[in-house]
């Protein structure tokens, strides 16, 4: 084998200009996957991490139950709150974890009656993990001893034509369902940039919460902040192991559409990344079909010094699982070679945060990640495509009859 190995790595560099296109060919064909893979991490992250610390969190904890309830967002309080925020503190990847009292309503002045989800939440402790804390743009942040206190979006503070100051009122069921309302001064007013949020999502104070919906030092969901997106069935598993029993939600349960959003994102790169590869792949079968014709004559002295077609195939087959390599090589060294630049340097996308709502997330640069598995997910099919480029030129030559070839000219 070891000749085999010798005689393969000397055919690839007699054409060193043909050879070095292929390899350029390959090399930044896969640096491209991936630096793509790295910058649409660091998209995820700014993005869809964004989403989720406005949204909810990564995880979501309830009450046994919970999800089984016929109403969209049930007033069933956990057992122990408490001890599940101790509980996830305690896990190093996690960056807030906090209280909330989540349920549906309406919004209504003298402009009408507006849908929203009510959400009672402990100010303090979400100020850092929550986007909305960072960007009120008018009055100020919640505390937690706000009373008859309100922070809308923007979106719905347009809709019912009100500032901060105006009060509007709140109507909702409590826990045995009466129906309860109370009348709130808007205190603050956040705008992220995405309408359908703000126009559908109002805060107040935790403690406002459990005195309008009835559940005294009650909650009903514990919501978890990660450093980064992916960490969250290892949290759960960690979780679950220290409190059975309560019910746990991902953010890719809680709202599939951004889950599907991601998937559709993969699965586009997929298709690309295989269009690019099969570009590569016609220069290598290109590359090794020029070697046959040139070699003809070293292809039939190497059958009259009595190398079976089979051998002769698999020195063709070899030449191309080494250009692969070589091109895996290149493409390794270029593609986390610019992610590392990037990833300290960052990209500003922010003249297009006005392009699409998602886009308003961003909150600053963007910033290449180094993800580990791209190397294998990207690497592996450059590899098989290449020996498989290679079958033919291979093939061609093992077909040689060595007299024929000896007296070619």
């Amino acid at each position: 084998m070891q000749l085999y190995l010798r005689m393969a790595w000397r055919n690839i560099w007699r054409h060193r200009r043909r050879t070095i296109i292929v390899l350029s060919a390959l090399g930044i064909g896969l640096a491209f996957m991936i630096f793509y893979d790295g910058l649409i991490d660091g998209f995820d992250q700014a993005i869809y991490g964004n989403a989720i610390k406005v949204l909810g969190g990564n995880i979501r904890v309830h009450a046994p139950g919970y999800s089984e309830s016929t109403n969209a967002d049930p007033l069933l309080p956990l057992t122990d709150d408490q001890a599940v925020v101790k509980a996830a503190q305690s896990i190093p990847n996690v960056v807030a974890a906090s209280r909330r009292i989540n349920t549906g309503g309406l919004a209504s002045n003298r402009e009408g009656a507006f849908a929203v989800s009510i959400i009672g939440i402990e100010p303090e402790a979400e100020a850092s993990a929550n986007l909305i804390a960072q960007h009120v743009t008018g009055g100020r942040y919640l505390t937690s001893e706000d009373q008859d206190s309100l922070l809308i979006g923007q979106g719905l503070a347009d809709l019912m034509n009100v500032q901060v100051g105006d009060r509007i009122t709140l109507v909702g069921q409590s826990t045995h369902e009466q129906m309860r309302q109370r009348t709130m001064t808007i205190v603050g007013i956040y705008s992220v940039g995405v309408t359908t949020l703000e126009q559908s999502t109002v805060y107040i104070s935790l403690a406002e919460a459990q005195d309008l919906y009835n559940l005294p030092g009650q909650s009903t969901e514990v919501i978890i902040t990660l450093k980064k997106l992916g960490d969250e069935p290892s949290v759960i598993s960690a979780l679950s192991a220290s409190m059975p029993g309560d019910e746990y939600q991902t953010w890719a349960q809680a709202f599939p559409e951004l889950q599907n959003a991601v998937g559709a994102k993969n699965q586009f790169m997929t298709i690309l990344s295989f269009i690019i590869v099969l570009i590569a792949a016609i220069g290598v079968i290109n590359l090794l079909l020029m070697a046959v014709y040139e070699r003809t004559r070293e292809i039939g002295l190497l059958g009259a010094l009595g190398f079976r077609p089979r051998q002769i195939t698999l020195l063709f087959v070899l030449e191309g699982a080494m250009l692969g390599l070589a091109g895996v090589l290149v493409g390794a060294i270029l593609g986390y070679g610019i992610n590392a630049i990037f990833g300290v340097v960052g990209m500003d996308f922010s003249a297009y945060t006005s392009v699409t709502s998602y886009m308003a997330l961003i909150t600053g640069k963007i910033y290449p990640s180094f993800v580990p598995g791209s190397l294998l997910t990207r690497s592996l099919p450059v590899l098989v495509i290449t020996v498989l480029a290679a079958l033919y030129p291979a093939h061609e030559a093992a077909r040689h009859e060595p007299a024929e070839d000896l007296h070619y000219v």
